[in-house]
């Protein structure tokens, strides 16, 4: 009998095979890593050889403690944007290029040879960028024009995984819409976009519902992964739009906050936000019928970090010796300065900055220092200055669409002191899970739920997850970030020609 869904986020350092029962309970998790190959500055690369791999490894992990006959379905959630291309007969002809690959510069200039940023925006919902598979495939024709000619498709990294457990090729409307080829007004590959862009349309895969049923697995995967032959797969989904379905997104009115390394806003809305300086990003959900529109920042988590490692020698060293949490203490200590940190105000920009202000060259900088500033006043301003940056996205978000909460998730998710910044900078509710790391495979496991008719709607996701903390915004609180977000913005646009000076040195 069918008690369990089996779902992989196929991410940037690993993939996680999670277990999950019908009920909703995680059973098990086993995540196994692969490395990323970072070279020439800003290039990388991942063997697509090492993906599968580790879904292999993963999977017979997990089927040790039960019957394969007893997963329902297999549903996967992957990096999105990036570009493996395959023969016709499946093999994969290069390193993929992952997402976060800059080399396709010269090739994202090109495309607007032919057509205006704003009409290639109301057209993908994405700005033009090397990030995208799109201009990808075209720095491999421009390149590689060996092996751009044995192409057969250009995948993502779940579409590719699928391909192997089920041999048959598509992908999704989420993932389609990572690719800046997919036409966000039909839900059909953009062939001006295509053309443009000039590589072969046919190398796209047909794109379809998350919650189709692609194949089964067949004899091959059955013997390298485990699973029983015959088992269905669902088409799945990018990990943006899985994380969305795994928090609960999954409605108009709804909204999610991500909180890592990066950090990303993102809603559920049935038009595509079109906002008038591109600073916002529109995707396909995978709840079909929606749209997921988001904000990316590029470092939140990352200046959090930073901070630990850069000014805070005094935490780490007490918990070198101590079963102790630095961020815990470097909590306390934020917490001992009142919100506006005294005056200091930190812009967030440790490698650039994507939403809302779209420049590589942007830089971080504290504002405010004088001789009466204390190390504690910079911790909390770090924080404060990254969560007034997402406080931007959201309110741009806000002049097209009422938000009256937030779901946060994400390592960040775990900080009192955070959400309650949040819900006063963001001027509304701001909850949390039971389940802060695991939104994306969740997600995965009930849109394959949904795939094989295991569970009837989305709605199920409430047997998965429910509020374990609320923060409401402070008023008196709020009086003060309202007089500090407007002075972020004006210092951040009266340093843009310092940060283009330093780039150039």
């Amino acid at each position: 009998m069918a008690n369990y869904l089996l779902a992989h986020d196929l991410g940037t350092s690993g993939n996680k095979a999670t277990l999950y029962s019908l009920d909703g309970k995680l059973v098990a998790s086993k995540t196994v890593s692969y490395p990323t190959n970072f070279f020439k500055g800003n290039w990388a690369e991942q063997n697509p050889q090492d993906w599968w791999q580790a879904v292999c490894d993963s999977t017979k992990a997990l089927l040790a403690q039960v019957d394969p006959s007893e997963i329902a379905v297999v549903a996967l959630s992957g990096q999105m944007m990036g570009c493996t291309i395959v023969d016709r007969q499946g093999q994969a002809l290069r390193p993929s290029i992952l997402y976060c690959d800059q080399r396709a510069t010269v090739q994202a200039d090109r495309i607007l040879d032919g057509l205006s940023l704003q009409e290639f925006y109301g057209i993908v919902g994405h700005r033009v960028s090397a990030s995208y598979s799109l201009e990808k495939l075209m720095w491999i024709r421009d390149n590689e024009p060996d092996l751009y000619r044995q192409t057969h498709r250009t995948l993502c990294a779940k579409d590719y995984i699928n391909l192997r457990l089920t041999g048959q090729i598509a992908t999704d409307y989420s993932d389609a819409s990572g690719t800046n080829a997919f036409d966000l007004n039909t839900f059909q590959w953009s062939a001006k976009v295509i053309d443009l862009a000039g590589v072969d349309g046919e190398m796209f895969p047909p794109p379809r519902e998350s919650v189709d049923i692609l194949g089964t697995i067949t004899s091959q995967a059955a013997r390298e992964t485990g699973l029983k032959e015959g088992t269905p797969v669902a088409v799945g989904g990018g990990d943006g739009s899985c994380a969305g379905v795994g928090v609960g997104c999954i409605k108009p009115g709804t909204a999610y906050n991500y909180l890592g390394s990066s950090s990303w806003i993102a809603l559920t809305v049935k038009q595509p936000i079109v906002d008038e300086q591109m600073r916002t990003m529109n995707w396909a959900h995978c709840v079909p019928g929606y749209l997921h529109p988001s904000g990316t920042m590029q470092t939140a988590g990352s200046s959090h970090n930073w901070l630990k490692n850069t000014l805070c020698d005094k935490e780490n060293s007490i918990c070198m010796d101590l079963p102790l949490d630095p961020y815990d203490l470097i909590e306390e200590a934020m917490a001992s300065v009142p919100p506006g940190s005294n005056g200091v105000i930190f812009l967030p920009y440790m490698l650039g900055e994507r939403t809302p202000w779209w420049n590589p060259n942007a830089r971080g900088a504290f504002i405010g220092l004088n001789l009466a500033t204390k190390r504690e006043d910079m911790l909390r301003a770090v924080l404060e200055g990254v969560t007034m940056n997402l406080g931007i996205i959201v309110n741009i978000f806000r002049k097209h669409v009422n938000i009256p909460g937030i779901t946060v998730i994400g390592g960040g998710a775990k900080s009192a002191l955070w959400r309650q910044m949040m819900a006063d900078i963001y001027d509304c509710r701001v909850q949390s899970l039971n389940f802060l790391e695991e939104a994306t495979s969740m997600g995965a496991a009930v849109i394959g739920g949904v795939a094989a008719g295991v569970f009837k709607d989305f709605d199920v996701i409430d047997r998965f997850v429910r509020v374990e903390n609320t923060a409401e915004p402070n008023g008196e609180n709020q009086k003060v970030y309202r007089k500090l977000m407007p002075i972020l913005e004006k210092a951040y646009r009266g340093l843009v020609e310092v940060y283009e000076d330093l780039a150039k040195l």
